[in-house]
């Protein structure tokens, strides 16, 4: 008989508690509870009446019930793996060994998920998140390194099935990108995708330098919530310089090229949105909008300041001594972060997305700080 057996039922025994405990952490039996409510709520004869309350309604309850259902899917994931196990044992059949490993993977994966979803507990964490990319100086260095990490966090997004659409791109002189936005939809983007901000530095062999010399390169990337309308903010018009132009260049394939491209700048703060990939102006507009008001919010909370008048528009260089994150491509290939020291030496799998690890860290180490 495969000794992988004992050992993988071994590994699944001690995961008992862990598994008891996230029953309790994830809230499971008050979650039911509020299913229960809201479900009662959403068969009232007059829950349409209020077409914004009830949509509220049905998103509580659509998150509620994946939550649910995440945790029993894992569950009997486990169990199920048990039984296998106890069977090919009773049966002495070693040909399900590959199915029990697979099982096994799967329940140590799923677990880890749902751990991390509990440390997110944030007022915004569970809203999509926009990201915002910017090249630092360095001309077309810093631009095709903010294409390729516009790259990399896409390749996250459909890793984790989640949808992602082009809000602004501006395109490199010679190559890369100058800036672009996306946002990024799914159940807990921003939550996860919070720790990515600030500067990250490429060290590497430049494509662009005939003479084959290292380089080394600095973007920035900024992530905010993607709030909704229901949360309100003035901001005064005579706060705001709004420009229209034209949109262009070999982003062509991921913008519409017309007049109706919108640029907001926040006097105040300085702060600047721009929007060129909805149809129309006014819909660029209510987009460039709705991102200044993420960003003022976001960096209200950040910094817990009491209102938004408080915010200076202070904004860190993107140089040396402000990265979070090494990507060194030679003399040697390593992915570090210098907040937690996670590191990852596979540097190729890291740029096609592979950032869990960074991301897991980072809200682990949250945790214990506030502990």
């Amino acid at each position: 008989m495969d000794i992988r057996f004992d050992d993988i039922k071994y590994k699944l025994n001690n995961m008992q508690s862990d598994i008891s405990d996230l029953y309790d952490a994830m809230n499971i039996k008050k979650g039911e509870e509020q299913v229960e409510i809201l479900n009662k709520e959403s068969a009232a004869p007059d829950f349409w009446d209020d077409q914004e309350n009830s949509q509220k309604v049905l998103k509580k309850l659509k998150n509620l019930k994946d939550s649910i259902e995440g945790y029993y899917k894992l569950k009997t994931l486990y169990e199920d793996t048990l039984t296998l196990i106890e069977m090919a044992k009773e049966l002495d059949d070693d040909s399900q060994i590959d199915e029990v490993l697979e099982n096994y993977e799967k329940v140590c994966q799923d677990l880890e998920s749902q751990r991390l979803k509990t440390l997110l507990k944030g007022e915004y964490d569970t809203f999509n998140a926009i990201i915002t990319f910017h090249a630092g100086a360095g001309g077309t260095e810093a631009q095709d390194w903010a294409q390729m990490l516009y790259r990399m966090y896409t390749r996250w997004a459909e890793r984790k099935g989640f949808k992602y659409s082009v809000i602004d791109y501006l395109d490199g002189d010679e190559a890369g990108i100058k800036s672009a936005s996306i946002l990024i939809e799914g159940e807990y983007a921003y939550g996860f995708l919070k720790s990515e901000m600030g500067v990250h530095r490429l060290v590497r062999i430049s494509p662009f330098d005939a003479s084959g010399r290292r380089h080394t390169s600095f973007a920035s990337i900024e992530i905010m919530p993607e709030f909704n309308d229901e949360i309100e903010i003035e901001i005064k018009d005579e706060d705001l310089r709004i420009d229209t132009y034209r949109s262009g260049g070999a982003g062509g394939q991921h913008i519409n090229k017309t007049d109706s491209a919108v640029r907001i700048t926040h006097i105040p703060t300085g702060i600047v949105t721009a929007c060129q990939n909805e149809r129309s102006q006014h819909q660029n507009k209510d987009m460039a909008m709705k991102m200044l008001k993420s960003k003022l919010l976001e960096i209200k909370e950040r910094e817990q300041l009491e209102k938004i008048e408080d915010i200076k528009g202070v904004q860190k260089e993107i140089a040396w001594g402000s990265q979070i994150r090494s990507y060194v491509f030679m003399p040697y290939t390593l992915v570090k972060d210098h907040r937690t020291d996670f590191e990852n030496g596979n540097v190729t799998a890291v740029m096609d997305g592979d950032l869990d690890g960074f991301i897991n860290a980072y809200l682990k180490s949250q945790v214990k700080n506030e502990d």
